[in-house]
């Protein structure tokens, strides 16, 4: 089985090469990114529906960036069904399913937030029990945005004083991350999202 992630952004590609093989034990994938992934969404299911093979798996994951949760995932899954390609959503426990729509919640960065251990081992003058403060006790509802939170926290302790390169942060912290230890909900659906795919 083949699994192709379509993702909004770099930092998501250098975070995904980490953790996918950690969560199912798998190389065989690849990442497409888009500028404009829910504007190019229909078009790009449409003619991977021309073509793939059926033992290909489509990920499409995106942040929720502020907007309705239930309204976003209902556009994703609605650019699936019009495509032609069946979700994990439309699957209702069947095992069979085409494409797996997944929200990052609020921003790629809360994933990361949901495991503090590895923001301390990427970066050792973060300590390892940040996720102690009030603010970032529950990692998808933190507020002001969440790469926002990690560049502040990163700068306190001089690190990137000149502005949080993503990628970067991104390659390094989730190279220390544990998924099943994750506190991050939304981390977490993904994670079993994953899983589901791996047992077809």
């Amino acid at each position: 089985m083949h699994i192709e992630f379509l993702v909004d952004e770099e930092s998501k590609e250098a975070a995904l090469k980490n953790l996918v093989p950690g969560i199912i034990g798998t190389n065989d994938f690849g990442i497409v990114i888009y500028q404009n992934l829910m504007g190019d969404l229909l078009r790009t299911l449409r003619a991977y529906r021309r073509w793939m093979p059926l033992d290909w798996k489509i990920v499409v994951l995106i942040d929720r960036d502020q907007k309705d949760c239930r309204e976003l995932k209902a556009r994703l899954e609605e650019a699936a069904h019009t495509s032609g390609l069946s979700t994990k959503s439309s699957a209702r426990g069947q095992a069979n399913f085409q494409v797996l729509n997944r929200l990052s919640i609020e921003e790629l960065e809360a994933w990361f937030f949901g495991d503090p251990e590895a923001i301390h081992k990427a970066y050792p003058r973060i300590p390892a029990n940040i996720s102690n403060k009030a603010a970032y006790r529950d990692a998808d509802a933190i507020r002001g945005g969440t790469w926002e939170a990690l560049q502040k926290e990163l700068q306190r302790k001089n690190y990137y004083p000149g502005g949080m390169p993503k990628i970067e942060v991104a390659r390094n912290i989730s190279g220390f991350m544990v998924p099943e230890r994750n506190r991050s909900r939304s981390f977490q659906v993904f994670r079993n999202g994953l899983l589901a795919i791996a047992a077809i």
